[in-house]
């Protein structure tokens, strides 16, 4: 009689990806939502690689104003409810009857020389959850593409990889051109005065633009032939002091560039979750001691750009500034002090207490400090052995910074 045999079980992979997911949930906490990492976001990330802090926060879904509430340090991030509605609003007309009006402003500003849009296709994009959603928006970009027509996507749901962890982007709207080519759509509520906006909201609108069209682009890769996603995105906003619609032009291909290769530098999430401590949680109910020895549990990187763009601002900033650290003051001083990372170096090297008096940064802190001290009429600090002339109080024990020179960030100067 043959021997029985048992049947071949063989073991399920786990699914790719499942195990980083469960240990960013753990982080974020099991009760906590998680909080979507936008567009926004992902510009004000790639803009600070080196920070490892948000990187983690992002990736695991943690919302930071919540947390840096928890932490003692609230944010001041956030939009008037006024305003939200306001912005609301005037999407709403903007994309009326069909994106007609939409539509026009596209061929008007991007493609003149194609047949005016009479009617555009806008495709129905629900479907369940963010996977569904994003697989049904590039269902729908590959059947517009192919009908040749005009296509107006209306809040598409698109997915970038993040340092190993997709983030899901949903821009204000993806157009379809009718040779194939994908243009995004931002549409702002600041208003646009005789043809110009505010520089600095169009700057950051461009940066947002630019994350979106590297999301557009991995969809387009997987196609064949893959369509062209334009670099030239169309931003619209009020015009004047009314709710009237017009639009410009905006290239982003500097803005691209720079968001693709800073993210690209961005450390791998799973390696800066290996190397927390067993059992860190960020969950906004923990009692603050243990929610503030998590937070430091993870390296940060503070500059005063963070201010506008990062909820912990704040709170990293008092951590720097403890810490006597010279990024607080700036990149520009940072870079100019070379080896010289904390402000205690840079007073020490000033005195004359440490540093290579041939380095040109330890020489121009030491000119700076006697310039100081001849202006202010007190001593000059002690240099090799050999004290000055002058008798008085150390000039560098107090009072103003002596990095004379230009005024840097936050009051920092530098020689």
């Amino acid at each position: 009689m043959p021997p029985s045999r048992e049947p071949n079980r063989e073991r399920v992979p786990p699914t790719p990806g499942t195990g980083l997911r469960q240990r960013l949930a753990e982080l974020r906490g099991p009760a906590v939502p998680p909080q979507p990492l936008d567009a926004r976001a992902l510009a004000a990330l790639a803009a600070n690689p080196g920070c490892r802090r948000r990187a983690i926060l992002d990736g695991a879904g943690v919302n930071k104003a919540v947390l840096a509430s928890a932490l003692g340090s609230p944010s001041a991030f956030g939009q008037s409810q006024f305003a939200f509605m306001r912005g609301n609003a005037f999407e709403a007309r903007v994309k009326a009857d069909g994106g007609a009006e939409l539509l026009r402003l596209v061929h008007e500003r991007l493609d003149a020389q194609a047949e005016p849009p009479t009617a555009g296709a806008v495709p129905d994009l629900t479907a369940v959850g963010p996977e569904g959603r994003t697989a049904r928006t590039a269902l729908a970009l590959r059947e517009a593409t192919a009908a040749g027509g005009w296509t107006l996507l209306d809040h598409p749901l698109l997915a970038l990889d993040v340092a190993g962890s997709p983030a899901f982007l949903e821009p204000d709207a993806v157009v379809v051109h009718p040779d194939g080519g994908w243009t995004v759509v931002e549409i702002k509520s600041f208003p646009m005065l005789d043809g110009s906006a505010d520089a600095a909201k169009v700057g950051a609108a461009a940066r947002q633009a630019a994350v979106y069209v590297l999301a557009l682009e991995q969809v387009a890769e997987r196609l064949d032939p893959p369509p062209e996603v334009r670099h030239t995105v169309l931003l619209v906003c009020p015009k004047d002091f009314s709710n009237l619609p017009t639009a410009s032009a905006v290239d982003v291909r500097k803005q691209r560039s720079v968001t693709r290769r800073q993210l690209e530098r961005l450390t791998r999430i799973e390696d800066i979750a290996d190397a927390l401590p067993e059992g860190t949680c960020f969950a906004p109910d923990l009692p603050a001691a243990d929610l503030t020895a998590a937070v430091e549990s993870v390296p940060a990187t503070y500059a005063p750009e963070c201010l506008s763009a990062c909820e912990l601002a704040f709170h990293c900033r008092d951590r720097s500034r403890a810490q006597g650290a010279v990024t607080s003051l700036g990149r520009s001083l940072r870079a100019e002090l070379g080896g010289l990372t904390s402000v205690g170096d840079v007073l020490s090297a000033a005195r004359g207490e440490s540093g290579d008096p041939a380095d040109p940064t330890v020489a121009a802190l030491r000119r700076a400090a006697r310039l100081r001290a001849e202006a202010l009429g007190v001593a000059a600090p002690v240099v090799g052995g050999a004290e000055s002339r002058a008798t008085g109080p150390d000039p560098l024990a107090g009072g103003p910074s002596p990095l004379a020179g230009r005024t840097g960030r936050e009051g920092a100067v530098c020689p």
